[in-house]
């Protein structure tokens, strides 16, 4: 429910269908403004474990960390969350 949350409040800050973050098995989103996907695979995807989710919405980890651990897979030129981390500040 947590991950769910987080990644619906993510779609909510910055909306749009540009980038794909994806937390198998719990959900994905689609958010940021841009160019607009329509099908198949989307050109800009982020996907990770719920841990790895969790830490980066609450602030316990940050972008570049994770990213750098192998944690999270980002392909395409828009995936990054850099910007828009924490979800949850504090």
């Amino acid at each position: 429910m947590a991950v769910r949350y987080a990644l619906e409040e993510l779609a909510d800050r910055a909306p749009g269908r540009t980038l794909e973050v994806r937390v198998p098995p719990y959900g994905a989103v689609q958010c940021v403004e841009g160019p607009r996907h329509t099908r198949g695979t989307p050109p800009n995807v982020i996907e990770m474990d719920a841990r790895t989710w969790l830490d980066l919405a609450t602030g316990r980890s940050d972008w570049a960390t994770v990213l750098d651990s192998g944690t999270v897979h980002a392909s395409g030129q828009r995936a990054t969350l850099a910007d828009l981390l924490p979800v949850f500040p504090g």
